[in-house]
């Protein structure tokens, strides 16, 4: 049962909870806030759907702890998740209560913080994350609902990226070393992300088959950073996962390549694509892990 009295010139919301502890919401201006309050609070509790005000001042830091040690994500998600916490939402929410989140507030912070000095792919990539850590703290009915629900912010579509032409690509990587060359028109003409060529490897690189292709490895087909290590691990997406053919001439000039650089592995460094020593190839199902070169 909820009932509303008269408090300090206002109105006031006490209730018991299931432990017998009787709780207070003070703040309200009118009668009638109040009394709808109330309410809904008997409401709640009929139809066993009521949150406990209590769990609500857990706060952000605490909660993105116990979430931290349940999630569990490939180690480069992982290490993205970990700079969008640190860097952009606990500078921002670090010491707030879970129930002190307002949905206006993320709204102005989205908006006036995020994407006043990032990309809004970026943004919208840290609001999503932000969302999914509170959508799980409603889960655990330690809050009502996520102020993340229906913010209606509308980020800007990314613009179509620009294709080079043909002879655009061969006046560019013929400025460049030959080894720089080759790198430029193997991207050209397989469309392999930067990772993915960076982190090239032989024993996927098929160019004595009787249709040369690469294969893009699911667990170890790109190179990425994470906290300052090169790592091989798995493509953008699971739909990134495939083979690329290659045009006839592009396999000769891998062959010819891969004369000179026999090793296991090629990646850039410091500007040159050629063998890498740090990148040691691991035995399948084994994590890749790599030092500086």
């Amino acid at each position: 049962m909820a009932w509303v009295e008269k408090h300090r010139g206002g109105f006031r919301v006490r209730y018991r909870l299931d432990d017998g502890t009787i709780f207070t919401e003070n703040g309200y201006t009118t009668q009638d806030e109040a009394d709808n309050r109330a309410a809904d609070v008997e409401s709640d509790q009929r139809r066993r759907r009521f949150v406990d005000p209590r769990l609500a001042e857990t706060t952000i830091d605490e909660w993105i702890r116990s979430w931290s040690e349940a999630h569990r994500v490939a180690g480069i998600t992982w290490a993205t998740y970990d700079s969008h916490i640190r860097n952009h939402i606990l500078s921002r929410w670090s010491g707030t209560a879970l129930g002190d989140i307002a949905r206006i507030a993320v709204k102005g912070w989205v908006n006036k913080t995020l994407r006043e000095n990032m990309a809004d792919k970026s943004a919208q990539d840290i609001l999503v994350l932000f969302s999914m850590i509170l959508g799980e703290a409603v889960d655990e009915g330690l809050i009502g609902s996520s102020p993340c629900r229906k913010l209606r912010i509308n980020f800007e579509d990314r613009p179509e990226r620009p294709h080079a032409a043909t002879d655009e690509v061969d006046a560019m990587a013929g400025r460049m070393s030959p080894d720089n060359w080759l790198m430029t028109i193997t991207d050209a003409y397989t469309g392999l992300r930067w990772g993915e060529i960076a982190g090239l490897q032989w024993i996927r690189t098929y160019l004595d088959d009787d249709t040369p292709h690469i294969d893009i490895d699911p667990k170890f087909g790109a190179l990425h950073e994470v906290r300052g290590r090169l790592e091989l691990g798995p493509p953008k997406t699971p739909a990134s996962a495939r083979t690329v053919h290659l045009p006839p001439f592009l396999a000769d000039e891998l062959r010819a390549h891969r004369e000179t650089q026999p090793r296991l592995a090629v990646r850039v460094h410091r500007g040159q694509w050629r063998a890498a020593s740090a990148v040691q190839l691991p035995p399948p199902g084994l994590a890749a892990r790599s030092g500086r070169g």
